[in-house]
């Protein structure tokens, strides 16, 4: 029997994205189910709904929290480098680094999609773009230029780099190419990228 009167809505969404989170980390997303989730925690999977509204926005909000504890992975490995480091190789040895010891969570991010007629809600939305927010301050920095929208547009793509030899990397797909590094590949395309917008500048 659910236990309904023994938490807060505020609480009883805190035990359950807890819950959530672990699960998912656990046995990824193919073996995730918010069913269990609620057989965990002790309520009914009607509790779950009734808090997410399906079973979707929980696992987007999952997949936001996921982002969540990206985002203060990065910065402490930028941290870790102060302000007179490489950040860039730390900010993508953070990136490859979170996706191997957090690669359900990482997978489920990507593997996850929001039925056409459901968006995020702005909580999502806020807590997904830490991550970017990350990259854009690093890129600007980098360039020694103000964020603008070039500087938006460049690090989503920069992004969109690293993520793809990431992606080759964790599936494996990189090694069946012959590829032997990765991580160092997609620094220096990074560099690369930066350096030639660096002499387009001047």
């Amino acid at each position: 029997m659910g236990r309904r009167s023994d938490h807060t809505r505020a609480e009883l969404e805190e035990l359950i994205l807890s819950a959530g989170h672990a699960l998912v980390a656990e046995v990824g997303l193919g073996g995730f189910s918010a069913r269990e989730v609620a057989r965990q925690i002790g309520y009914s999977i009607g509790t779950i709904h009734n808090v997410f509204g399906s079973s979707d926005r929980l696992i987007a909000a999952l997949n936001t929290r996921s982002f969540v504890a990206w985002a203060a992975f990065l910065r402490e490995q930028l941290e870790a480098v102060g302000d007179d480091g490489d950040r860039l190789a730390a900010l993508v040895a953070g990136y490859f680094d979170f996706a191997r010891q957090h690669t359900h969570w990482w997978t489920a991010i990507y593997d996850h999609r929001l039925p056409a007629d459901t968006s995020l809600s702005e909580a999502d939305e806020a807590g997904r773009g830490l991550l970017t927010g990350i990259v854009v301050d690093e890129v600007a920095r980098a360039l020694s230029r103000p964020v603008d929208e070039t500087v938006v547009t460049l690090s989503r793509s920069l992004i969109a780099t690293v993520h793809g030899h990431c992606a080759f990397a964790i599936g494996g797909a990189w090694a069946l190419m012959g590829g032997s590094d990765a991580e160092a590949t997609a620094l220096a395309r990074v560099r690369e990228t930066l350096s030639a917008v660096t002499l387009d500048t001047r």
